[in-house]
């Protein structure tokens, strides 16, 4: 099996696409047939639950390692960004007149702000997911330590952890009639979305262990679509203010449509068949950016939203749409360069290893031969 699944990357600017055109949908003004299909676009977020575990499950699954090592490896990963972006937004909040809220952001920088309702949006809005991540870190190497021994385990827990999205979703009815107490214990908290998470797990060890039988990627593909599909008529009916709105249920029922997907395209790696449109050089680097553009976006629409206002419907809006998301992926790509991939190098403590002797030497031939053929470096 391979070591890296470039497919998997790939997908993950997707995901951060659909999280995206949700803020702008719901921030900036709706575009026509982009919108419906995004206004629930906040199930990308439970694509990384599911994604997370997945791809720590293929990691460490080969190549295990201490339970600090691990725990050093992801704070390297994933907190130098968090702590800047948390940064620029406080920056913003302050720059546009809005309320600072320092000690939700410091909640945040700790990765605690999403166990308690006042805190969960922190200082940047977007790192909500992280509280969540950080929990199934402290989780995964005990877990594996758990699940390895036992293959046999795999996929009837992968069916109970499928099972649990729709149950919890359903258990709303139980809940208090507050919306916004409800959206908090069925979408923020860490322990409701812990069997998304748990699913990635078990389904990447499957996989990798050739335990699930053979998925094909377009059916799985057209599977999540139909589902997004599903709620814009979903949501014309119902309010999401209602238990049973599509709000709560985007993000807690298609995970198992999430892992399928997951699994067909780690198998199209696997088998050196993956497509350009997800593993291609553009679509990795993308999938590499994704991060940065999830965390840094919000910022920016807030900023916009504060200081000119909604556009006017139609082409306007559609433009401010092109005009922020792009801004943002460039931004992302910078952030990426600069911040988030040296950070991590500096925090792991792994500086690039040297070039080998034979490619430093067919690297100065290359030049040296360059030169010699270029008059306007004989000068």
């Amino acid at each position: 099996m391979p070591s890296r699944l470039p497919s998997l990357t790939g997908l993950r600017f997707w995901a951060a696409l659909l999280v995206v055109l949700y803020h702008l949908s719901r921030k900036v003004g709706e575009v026509p047939l982009l919108s419906p299909l995004a206004w629930y676009g906040r199930s990308g977020v439970t694509f990384f639950f599911v994604l997370s575990g997945f791809v720590l499950a293929w990691t460490y699954d080969a190549s295990p390692t201490r339970t600090a090592a691990f725990a050093r490896r992801r704070f390297a990963r994933i907190w130098p960004l968090h702590a800047l972006t948390t940064a620029l937004s406080l920056a913003a909040d302050a720059a546009i007149g809005a309320a600072l809220p320092l000690a939700a952001a410091l909640w945040s920088l700790a990765l605690l702000h999403t166990w308690t309702p006042g805190t969960v949006y922190g200082g940047n809005p977007a790192s909500w997911s992280l509280g969540a991540e950080a929990w199934f870190y402290l989780l995964f190497p005990y877990l594996l330590r758990a699940l390895r021994p036992r293959p046999r385990t795999w996929l009837p827990l992968a069916a109970l952890c499928s099972a649990l999205g729709p149950a919890l979703w359903a258990a709303g009815a139980l809940l208090p009639g507050d919306p916004s107490l409800r959206g908090f214990l069925l979408d923020y908290l860490p322990l409701t979305r812990t069997p998304q998470f748990v699913l990635g797990v078990v389904v990447g060890l499957a996989v990798r262990h050739g335990l699930l039988p053979r998925l094909r990627l377009a059916p799985a593909a057209l599977a999540v679509l139909a589902w997004h599909l599903a709620l814009v008529p979903w949501h014309a009916c119902v309010p999401d203010a209602l238990w049973y709105g599509p709000y709560s249920a985007s993000q807690l029922v298609p995970a198992p449509l999430f892992a399928a997907l997951l699994a067909a395209a780690a198998r199209r790696d696997a088998e050196g068949t993956a497509p350009r449109l997800l593993a291609g050089r553009a679509a990795v680097r993308l999938g590499e950016w994704s991060y940065a553009w999830y965390l840094a976006h919000e910022i920016g629409l807030r900023c916009w939203t504060a200081l000119r206002g909604r556009p006017e419907p139609g082409a306007a809006t559609a433009l401010v749409w092109l005009l922020l998301a792009g801004g943002s992926l460039f931004a992302a790509g910078a952030l990426y360069r600069r911040v988030e991939r040296p950070c991590e190098r500096l925090l792991r403590g792994n500086a690039p290893a040297p070039l080998p002797q034979v490619v430093r030497q067919r690297r100065r031939e290359v030049s040296e031969a360059q030169t010699s053929s270029d008059p306007s470096r004989l000068t």
